[in-house]
């Protein structure tokens, strides 16, 4: 239960789980927490050093990892039917992927982290002044009582300033934003409790505010981008476009330098590692296809025209699975309509029966885009995949060719997130 549902070791003491296992087997005592702790801990080391065993005889270069991901791929049977290989940066997990010859794509969450923290060099002093006095609050229990006083005082929210993470950029920013949220109170426990901390100028306070704003709309898109209930990769293009727009709005609102030099380090980063986004094959496919964006998310018609001539001659070698519709034999003329059982209309069937069955599927995939493109687009709130449920009839290429193309994801962060809740029980 501790390992499969990432629950705390405290479970065996609570009086539910007591209550539980004494109805299952009266005789049954159950471990306590710090038994069970050592016990699940001795295993970890076993693991561990079996473990590191392996990978000690096993050296991380791209052939190595090309060879260990094609044999899991094998051993699940996906080898021949892998769409896309999502990644984060690393130069020897990108190579296998290109050795494999698999279609790649880099994780959007980990190029922001990198965007985010280059940028933050620019307001490190400030940063780490910031990190002191929080510190010491997550140190000093005077300091921490007397902040959580000054707040009731002031009437603000029971809030103690979060501490930053050096693997995440957006930890940054939480910390960030809950020291302003309490800057009064901050200064005044500061003051009075004489703590050892450098203390903010105004304009650092100022600069802080304006970096909580610049970094915001950043904070927006990796959380929706690391959602696991809808669709992300289509949404790529769209996010990075808004994501230097708004960057270059900040510009012309912000009024201190240092401020200003976040900005233009992340807007010389997003311009090098977004350069040309909306040529990447995977992602134009998948926001073409996307009912809520269509030609709208690419910035110039050229490449909207040339994403939908690939999507047009991808369709063409797709069948549709419609069954060609047969005249039904009728015999004589009465109720047959078109004569269908006639034998005046049979040398007329004869003549066209080559053309009726014998569709051109090139043609029939360029009207399907045509009659796409021309219907509105969808509400950006909708679900593009309920939409395609209802239109696979009408675009039965094109469905096909959208199951191939959305299913796509934009980060690996929920695949993470695994690994981050065994870390947390295995500290509970």
């Amino acid at each position: 239960m501790i390992a499969t549902d990432f629950q705390p070791f405290s479970i065996v003491e609570d009086t539910g789980f007591k209550k539980y296992s004494q109805a299952l087997n009266p005789s049954y005592i159950p471990p306590s927490r710090k038994a069970l702790a050592q016990k699940v801990t001795d295993m970890y080391d076993r693991e561990t050093a079996s473990l590191k065993r392996r990978v000690s005889n096993e050296r991380h270069t791209a052939d190595n990892i090309a060879q260990q991901l094609l044999s899991v791929a094998a051993e699940w049977g996906v080898d021949k039917k892998v769409v896309c290989c999502l990644t984060d940066n690393a130069a020897n997990v990108t190579k296998a992927i290109q050795t494999i010859g698999w279609m790649h794509l880099p994780c959007l969450a980990h190029t922001i982290n990198l965007v985010v923290r280059d940028a933050l060099q620019a307001s490190k002093p400030i940063i780490d002044k910031v990190k002191e006095a929080v510190e010491y609050f997550h140190r000093s229990t005077v300091g921490a009582q007397k902040l959580k006083e000054t707040q009731l005082q002031m009437k603000m929210e029971e809030l103690r300033p979060k501490q930053d993470c050096p693997t995440r950029w957006n930890s940054t920013y939480y910390m960030l934003k809950s020291f302003i949220a309490s800057k009064n109170a901050i200064i005044s426990t500061l003051a009075v409790t004489n703590a050892p901390v450098r203390h903010l100028s105004q304009e650092e306070w100022t600069t802080v505010q304006e970096m909580c704003t610049i970094l915001q709309p950043f904070e927006e898109v990796t959380v929706e981008l690391s959602a696991e209930s809808y669709l992300t990769a289509s949404k790529v293009i769209v996010l990075a476009r808004g994501l230097q727009r708004a960057t270059a709005d900040f510009r012309r609102k912000t009024t201190t330098a240092v401020a200003q030099g976040v900005i233009d380090s992340l807007c010389a980063s997003m311009s090098s590692r977004f350069h040309m986004i909306h040529a990447n094959h995977i992602l134009a496919e998948a926001a073409a296809l996307d009912p809520r964006f269509k030609r709208m998310a690419f910035p110039d018609g050229r490449t909207a025209d040339e994403t939908f001539q690939r999507l047009s001659t991808a369709a063409a070698r797709i069948s549709s699975g419609k069954p060609i519709q047969q005249q039904p034999a009728v015999e004589g003329l009465e109720g047959a309509g078109s004569g269908a059982g006639s034998i005046v209309w049979s040398y007329f069937h004869e003549e066209v029966a080559g053309t009726v069955e014998a569709r051109n599927p090139t043609a029939d995939a360029v009207m399907e885009v045509r009659a796409y493109l021309e219907e509105p687009l969808l509400p950006t709130h909708e679900d593009p995949l309920k939409w395609w449920e209802s239109r696979a009839p009408v675009y039965p290429r094109l469905s096909k060719l959208m199951a191939k193309k959305l299913c796509v994801v934009a980060t690996s962060v929920p695949s993470e997130r695994i690994f981050s809740k065994t870390i947390i029980s295995r500290q509970s």
